[in-house]
């Protein structure tokens, strides 16, 4: 899978979320951009990404806002972004996450040193 492939950011997106909520790591823009390859993927892709996770109901408190034809914004902070208790159960559950989880682990990195906040 590549690094901008749907699958891959949704987990890393979950992921560093669900760390978030466990007090694993203080949100840090920087570290977020890092984790998902921000600069390898264009912003308006990751702003769909988002929003499709928020109408899944994966997380809650992205503000996005339509700016011309079908490009979203987000008018908020991606600091203002919680996993939600489905994100979670996704995030642990979903064979394809369980698969995504996988491939990432050898990886090193923040991805690789998180990992294990959602094995049982």
């Amino acid at each position: 899978m590549a690094k901008d492939d749907y699958d891959v950011l949704v987990y890393k997106i979950l992921l560093y979320y669900y760390a978030v909520l466990k007090r694993k790591v203080i949100f840090d823009n920087a570290a977020f951009d890092e984790l998902i390859s921000k600069a390898e993927i264009s912003i308006e892709y990751l702003y769909d990404i988002i929003r499709m996770m928020q109408d899944e109901e994966l997380i809650e408190g992205a503000v996005l806002k339509r700016a011309w034809g079908q490009d979203s914004l987000l008018a908020n902070n991606l600091s203002d972004i919680r996993i939600t208790a489905a994100g979670i159960r996704y995030l642990k559950d979903n064979s394809k996450m369980k698969e995504v989880g996988k491939l990432l682990s050898g990886v090193p990195g923040l991805v690789a040193s998180l990992i294990g906040i959602v094995k049982p």
